[in-house]
């Protein structure tokens, strides 16, 4: 499937996906976008990555163990005991089958859309950002602030995003996927050499 293919992408994502998701889904392509321009990136790319990102959410934990089991996809320790956890994984598989998506950083922003990880191109940044900040989000913490950052700075917003969801699961008792954690120890220490290097 082409890039310019989104209507066809965007009919599949509504019959695929409940109403409520589908709408999630829409604000993510759209911000992504809008982020994606704001930074000089390919909008085109953003918005499908967008559209894509849940294209698994809606697949139940059964089907989506199922996917992992027999195309060998990777199941770690925290994802087994949360199956639903597995929707970034499995999203990136359906992208590339379903989709014909074969543009890499575009599976790699579906597949860590939910963990963030060590080194992030923009494109896979906007679109962890992207599915923060979209204007349906209404009980994250901090969205006035991380908004405002999003289009101001990528890596500050990432930071902020990745601070306050470790800051939330540790307060609620929830799981930490190892990777969420790594992907803030990388960017705490990128951002503090970032401003070493400033003053």
């Amino acid at each position: 499937m082409k890039l310019t293919d989104t209507r066809k992408i965007m009919k599949k994502m509504e019959k695929a996906l409940d109403a409520k998701r589908y709408e999630h889904t829409l604000g993510v392509a759209y911000t992504a976008s809008s982020l994606a321009m704001s930074n000089g990136i390919n909008f085109e790319k953003a918005f499908v990555a967008g559209l894509l990102h849940d294209c698994a959410k809606c697949i139940s934990n059964e089907k989506k163990l199922e996917i992992c089991n027999k195309h060998n996809i990777e199941i770690s320790e925290i994802e087994r005991k949360n199956l639903c956890l597995l929707h970034a994984k499995v999203g990136s598989y359906i992208a590339a089958k379903q989709f014909r998506i074969s543009d890499r950083d575009i599976l790699n922003a579906i597949l860590f859309h939910t963990t963030g990880r060590p080194g992030m191109s923009q494109l896979e940044k906007i679109i962890y950002i992207a599915d923060y900040i979209e204007p349906g989000r209404k009980h994250a913490p901090n969205l006035p602030k991380v908004r405002k950052l999003a289009f101001q700075d990528l890596d500050e917003a990432l930071l902020k995003i990745l601070e306050d969801t470790l800051g939330y699961l540790g307060s609620v008792g929830g799981s930490i996927d190892p990777m969420t954690k790594r992907t803030y120890d990388y960017y705490e220490a990128y951002m503090r050499i970032e401003k070493r290097q400033e003053d």
